[in-house]
């Protein structure tokens, strides 16, 4: 199957955003596409290929045997599945999302409070109730001197769902950067964010899958 052709700038934008969000290593740019240290012990580094194809991915598998070593492409995991190397397994389905910036409102529900701050070109936002008890939570990432900020880490508690706390926290997010100079956002969103992010005008640019080398998961059927 042939490459699927992504703007190579928004994935550079999107990784250089993560990057900052989970300080991570600098990214090395490789012909292929970009490979940075996550640091995690089960999430050791990541190669992200801006464009994919069953030899180029089946290469960088075999390329890179080590457990904990993750691969983003930029194709729906049904494409993916048939190439995985013995020790791959693939990670939650995604999407790489992008909008525009544009200042909003960002009214707080009643019985909720809303605090952000600030620090290494990093904005957070966290939701809580009238108990101090969690709700919602996000960041964006707004790299020095970058037009494009990436959001990340966007969660609302079980209990908290479907109350509007997810929108307060994306558009405060948003008013953040916009208020920085940044113009464009992305990100990568699961299957259940999708929803949330479409609805706040988001475009989907392309599916986002992981591939993780765990030679100890059950092979993948």
């Amino acid at each position: 199957m042939g490459a699927e052709k992504v703007d190579r700038e928004l994935v550079r934008a999107w990784v250089d955003g993560w990057i900052v969000s989970r300080q991570a290593s600098p990214p090395v740019e490789e012909e292929w596409g970009f490979s940075f240290d996550v640091a995690l012990p089960k999430h050791v580094t990541r190669h992200v290929l801006p464009e994919a194809d069953e030899a180029l991915t089946v290469k960088l598998m075999a390329a890179f045997p080590a457990p904990g070593t993750q691969l983003k492409v930029l194709l729906p995991p049904e494409t993916v599945r048939p190439w995985l190397l013995p020790g791959w397994t693939l990670d939650d389905p995604g999407f790489l999302m992008t909008a525009p910036l544009k200042p909003v409102p960002a009214p707080v529900p009643d019985g909720f409070r809303l605090r952000t701050w600030a620090r290494g070109g990093l904005v957070r936002a966290l939701v809580v109730d009238s108990r101090g008890s969690f709700a919602a939570r996000g960041q964006i990432a707004i790299p020095p001197g970058a037009d494009t900020a990436v959001v990340d880490q966007v969660e609302t508690a079980a209990d908290q769902r479907r109350k509007g706390l997810g929108g307060l926290v994306m558009r405060t997010l948003a008013n953040a950067a916009a208020e920085a100079g940044a113009s464009t956002t992305v990100l990568g969103a699961s299957t259940d964010g999708r929803a949330l992010y479409t609805s706040l005008g988001w475009r989907t640019a392309s599916p986002l899958t992981g591939i993780v080398h765990r030679p100890d998961a059950a092979p993948v059927v």
